[in-house]
This record gives structure tokens, C-alpha cells and sequence, in this order.
């Protein structure tokens, strides 16, 4: 495996061209990077900020993660990589997964990325870059390869979108298709123009769609318990009579009796096997039914999410739809170019 970049790179915008060291964006409690602090010093060296005056970094921030290893004995990272990443993947809007068309292998730590990507395949976008290295043929060929490597990683019925090109200033190499990348490059610009213009609606809908995880789930916990008060006994085993309930909850009806009783799709459920290792680490005896957790003032928490799910969250979203400008461009909002042509290239 061939060297590759070690550190998080922050692309951000700042009043003048300037690097910040990631200690001192940890320390500075006007930045939303504090958090980080808790995976140590090590990464802390490996992260660093680039402040920029540009017009679009006003309203997006780009974060550059190290390169895949996938031979590991090469180098050990020191810090817990795939939590780094999983930090930034849940605050990300759009997720680039970029590719050398001269190095497709796909190997462990690809695979686990892939993983901690489950859920939110619709912000992926695969980007095959340098692809003026290769003849119109060969392209054709490593862009099929792509597709086979990334099939049994990525499992939905449409593929992510892919962008072909060479993304970066300087002129594309001579007899490929210029035409194609030039038109890659204008719609990679305008996908990443659309999401921050619907960021607000994408983040109101990701917060309902884990609204609805959250009842879900304490939906399910409070089935567990009412099963485990009714198998209760004087003389029983508290511990034999959970082990039935979570070895075999289809025998209790615990997935069905949510099924039956709430406003629940089949496909929402959680994995039944989940929950061995939730209660594994939360003993059932630390749960309290949800109706005590209601009050004559406050209410009950369930009837509060449910009300967010089903009225607060809709209305903030057609507030939103309703108070947009007609007819405003996206470039229009985000300065990325007047005309709709390479936007990139000097001439």
C-alpha cells in the first residue's frame, strides 16, 4: 500500500487564507469541535483546520479524512479511527467517497467504513477521480470494476451517484472526454448546491426519521418489561425468567404487540438479536414503565414524541417549503459561478 495523507482536514471559511492546529480548535468553544477532545492528543495533532475567504464556505464546511489503509500492519493510526469518523459521518450532510481508478481494492477498513455508513446510503455520492489518467476504454472497464467492488458494500436498490472527471485546476489530459468530465464537475457542484440549500429540510427530517427510532424503542424496552412484571413470580428466577424473554421474544409476542397496537411499519423494527446485547449491558431492573414516567402537568415523553413526529416537525417543514424564494438559484445563494460552464478552469 502506498503512503497516503494521515490527517482530518477542516476546509472552513475564515477572513484571510490561515492554518489552526486541531488543540487550539478543540480549545475554542466558539467552534463545534470541542467534542473531539475526547478521542485524545494523539488525534488531536492528526486534525487541522484551513480557513478560507470563499463566498461558499459560508454556509459549508468540507472535511478531508485520511486515505483508506487496507493493509494495517503498514501502519497503526493511534487513535480510534472509525469512531473518528463516525463523529463526523453523523453530522454530515453529504458523504464523498473518492477513488483512485489505479487502486480499487477493497479491503477491511473499507468495509467497516461502508458499515458505519448503513442508513444513510441516499448522502453518499462515489467519486472516480484522476480519470484522465485512463483512455475512454479503460475507464469504461475500471468504472464496471467499481460498481463490482462496491455492490455487496452498498445494499439498496439504487446505486449512489457517480462522478467521473479529474477534480482538480489544471487542464484535463489530452484525448479523453472533456466534454463528460466538464459536465460531472457542473453537476457535482450543483448536487452539493442542492443540499445546502435543503439542509434545513434534510436535518427537520433526519430528526423526525430518529424521532421515530426513539419510539420505537421505547416502545419495545416497555414491552420487555410489562412481559418480564407479568412472568414474575415469588418463587422465580429473575434472571432464567429475562433469559427466556430475550432467547425467544416472538414466543411472548413482544415484536407483534408493537406491531398490532402502534402506528409501526415491520420494516422500522430493530434487530431482535439487539436487543440480547442491550440488555446484556442495561439490566431490565434499571427500566421503569412508561406510563410512570407521565404527570399530571408535564404529561407523558411518549405523547410528547409522538406529537413531534406527527404535528410539530411537519409544521416547521412546510413552514420552511412556504417561506423559500421562488426562482433563486442555487448559485445564487452560494456564489459558486455565474455561468454554467466549467467552473474550475480559468479558460
Amino acid at each position: 500500500a502506498e503512503p497516503t495523507t494521515s490527517e482530518f482536514t477542516v476546509i472552513m471559511h475564515g477572513e484571510k487564507i490561515r492554518s489552526v492546529e486541531g488543540i487550539v480548535m478543540a480549545a475554542d468553544s466558539s467552534r463545534s469541535f470541542s467534542p473531539l477532545e475526547k478521542f485524545g492528543q494523539n488525534f488531536l495533532e492528526k486534525l487541522i483546520g484551513i480557513e478560507m475567504p470563499h463566498k461558499l464556505l459560508e454556509r459549508v464546511t468540507f472535511v478531508d479524512t485520511p486515505g483508506i489503509i487496507e493493509n494495517r500492519k503498514q501502519q497503526e493510526r493511534g487513535y480510534p479511527f472509525n469512531d473518528v469518523c463516525q463523529w463526523f459521518i453523523d453530522r454530515a450532510d453529504l458523504i464523498f467517497v473518492v477513488f483512485d481508478p489505479t487502486k480499487l481494492d477493497v479491503g477491511l477498513e473499507l468495509e467497516m467504513l461502508f458499515r458505519q455508513l448503513k442508513g444513510r446510503e441516499s448522502q453518499i455520492r462515489i467519486i472516480l477521480n484522476k480519470a484522465d489518467n485512463l483512455a475512454t476504454q479503460d475507464l469504461m472497464r475500471v468504472y464496471g470494476a467499481l460498481f463490482w467492488s462496491l455492490a455487496p458494500l452498498i445494499n439498496v436498490t439504487e446505486p449512489p451517484r457517480v462522478y467521473v472527471s479529474s477534480f482538480w485546476p489544471y487542464d484535463y489530459a489530452p484525448d479523453t472526454s472533456r466534454e463528460l468530465f466538464k459536465r460531472e464537475e457542473i453537476s457535482l457542484l450543483e448536487d452539493l448546491n442542492q443540499v445546502i440549500e435543503n439542509r434545513m429540510e434534510n436535518k427537520i427530517a433526519f430528526i423526525r426519521q430518529h424521532a421515530i427510532r426513539v419510539r420505537i424503542h421505547a416502545l419495545l424496552v416497555d414491552r420487555y418489561v410489562q412481559t418480564f412484571k407479568e412472568k414474575m413470580s415469588f418463587f422465580s428466577d429473575p434472571e432464567l425468567v429475562f433469559q427466556e424473554i430475550v432467547d425467544e421474544p416472538d414466543k411472548f409476542y413482544i415484536f407483534k404487540s408493537i406491531l398490532a397496537k402502534t402506528n409501526v411499519s415491520k420494516f422500522d423494527l430493530p434487530n431482535r438479536d439487539a436487543y440480547r446485547d442491550f440488555f446484556g449491558i442495561n439490566p431490565i431492573t434499571n427500566f421503569k414503565p412508561l406510563t410512570s414516567q407521565c404527570s399530571y402537568i408535564g404529561g407523558c415523553l411518549l405523547d410528547k414524541i409522538e406529537k413531534a413526529i406527527t404535528n410539530e416537525l411537519p409544521a416547521l417543514l412546510s413552514g420552511i417549503n412556504s417561506g423559500k424564494q421562488p426562482g433563486l438559484s442555487s448559485c445564487e445563494i452560494t456564489g459558486c459561478g455565474e455561468k454554467p460552464k466549467n467552473r474550475y478552469r480559468k479558460n
